[in-house]
């Protein structure tokens, strides 16, 4: 038996495959008819495949847990999302345009404050923030950017317009994972990628090799740059190595690196130091330098910090970006985009409650088991709670931490988010839950990926996507020819 497209039911949400007539959106018609051509006996031989290519490839990552770091193969569906080229360039505009703006915003808070004095967003949200970081007031990084690498959390609710979730502004992770996707998914499906319109992806680690390129403090052919990483047990490890190779850069651990007496950065060579221009790091501020943020941390560079206040070597993302990646700011967004921008957004936010505001707090404290609650610094999905995936116990906890310390948390509707089919079985597929984490680079240009990392909430019904949560992934296909999707 082959797919029976008649007995999908993505149930009332917008699914990004099948539209609501039963038939396949024309971003995904040829997708649909090919993968209802192939039986139930090659369905799951194009499955396996993928999982010996996973295994082939290295792809993992590291979960976390109470009993030790447990290394799993990264969770894959071979069925790709489709959106249309039409739609993804509206997006894509919004997704520049929200960078831009958020890079301004992050200057301003580290000089004047103009935004604060005008009374567009408090001064106690900014003050209290935990990634506001004093040390890194009257700095002016390269072509005014903070947040070089940026991957925004994107979700289509019922009306199949997407919304934005959050910006991931410190350092942002995913993105070896979406081009590994496309690289299984040209194993699995070759055959559409010779009669589809799919738009590649694979310029990615050229296009950010030359952002980094635009912000080195030395205008030299070929500047030195280092990926930065906590070392082999952070779990996004197989990510900063991928990159580093894909780039033709080195990976680099804080032991390598030293600050000389001349405030530069060296690099520790078998012939000797060599000059360091410009670090991606994949280090939390916290930890780069003791000197300056925490004193016992072993995974930094004694004088970083002091190096880059001189001009002598460049940090993407700029320390102090995180600022602007807290859940709190991101409900100001839209009002920081029409403040520095003079534009509307072309994205919209998902309508926020603000634990901070009294008339909030009481809001979400009344309708608690109807909300998304969400700590305002965490990330990975730990810390918040889904109220009607939630019990009466876990929904008063959050009650008191949230009146303990309102400025910590935010709440937002729970979302009807799209769908997608998913292969859960011997040729059969169900609908699951999604989201979409494009990637989006400034220096002195801007881009952003075709797509992004398509994240699957691979348990039925559930709505979180984290990999660290039991999520898994699958291909994005930008399909040109395509008209828009949305309703």
């Amino acid at each position: 038996m082959s797919i029976d497209w008649n007995q999908y039911d993505p149930n009332n949400f917008f699914d990004e495959l099948i539209g609501e007539n039963g038939e396949a959106r024309v971003s995904a018609e040829r997708l649909v008819e090919h993968l209802a051509s192939l039986d139930e006996g090659e369905l799951e031989a194009r499955r396996q495949m993928a999982e010996a290519t996973i295994h082939e490839m290295g792809v993992s990552f590291t979960v976390y847990t109470e009993e030790g770091n447990i290394d799993r193969a990264w969770p894959f569906d071979i069925i790709p999302r489709t959106i249309s080229k039409q739609q993804w360039e509206k997006t894509a505009a919004g997704l520049k345009q929200r960078l831009k703006a958020l890079n301004m915003f992050i200057g301003d808070l580290y000089d004047k404050q103009q935004i604060i004095k005008d009374g567009i967003i408090p001064e106690h949200i900014i003050r209290d923030s935990k990634n506001f970081r004093p040390e890194c007031i009257g700095m002016k990084p390269a072509h005014g950017v903070w947040a070089h690498i940026c991957g925004t959390d994107l979700v289509r609710d019922s009306d199949g317009e997407f919304y934005v979730l959050e910006d991931n502004l410190r350092v942002p992770s995913g993105v070896a994972y979406m081009l590994e996707n496309r690289s299984i998914t040209k194993r699995v499906l070759p055959e559409l990628f010779e009669k589809e319109g799919i738009m590649p992806i694979g310029d990615y680690p050229s296009r950010l090799f030359d952002t980094l390129v635009s912000i080195s403090p030395r205008r030299i052919k070929r500047p030195e740059i280092v990926v930065m990483t906590p070392g082999i047990f952070n779990s996004a490890y197989f990510e900063h190595a991928y990159l580093a190779q894909q780039m033709g850069t080195e990976l680099v651990e804080g032991s390598d690196l030293v600050v000389g007496d001349d405030d530069c950065v060296y690099m520790r060579t078998i012939a000797g130091l060599e000059r360091v221009d410009v670090i991606y790091r994949r280090i939390d501020d916290m930890f780069l330098d003791p000197e300056v943020f925490e004193k016992e941390s072993v995974l930094g560079v004694p004088g970083l910090m002091r190096a880059w206040r001189a001009g002598n070597v460049a940090l993407a993302n700029a320390p102090g970006a995180g600022v602007a990646d807290d859940k709190v700011v991101y409900a100001y967004v839209p009002d920081i985009i029409r403040y520095y921008l003079k534009e509307e957004p072309l994205i919209k936010n998902v309508k926020t409650y603000l634990c901070d505001d009294p008339e909030h707090r009481q809001y979400v404290i009344d309708h608690i088991a109807e909300l998304v609650v969400k700590p305002a610094n965490e990330s990975g999905g730990y810390g918040m709670l889904i109220g009607p995936h939630s019990t009466k116990k876990e929904q008063a906890h959050f009650i008191k931490l949230i009146k303990a310390d309102p400025r910590n948390y935010v709440a937002q509707p729970t979302l009807a988010l799209s769908t997608s089919p998913t292969l859960v079985g011997k040729g059969v597929v169900e609908p699951r839950h999604l989201d979409l984490r494009p990637f989006i680079l400034q220096g002195k240009n801007s881009y952003v990926t075709t797509g992004g990392l398509t994240r699957v909430a691979m348990k039925k019904g559930s709505l979180v996507v984290n990999s660290s949560q039991g999520g898994g992934s699958k291909d994005t296909w930008i399909v040109n020819g395509g008209i828009a999707d949305a309703i």
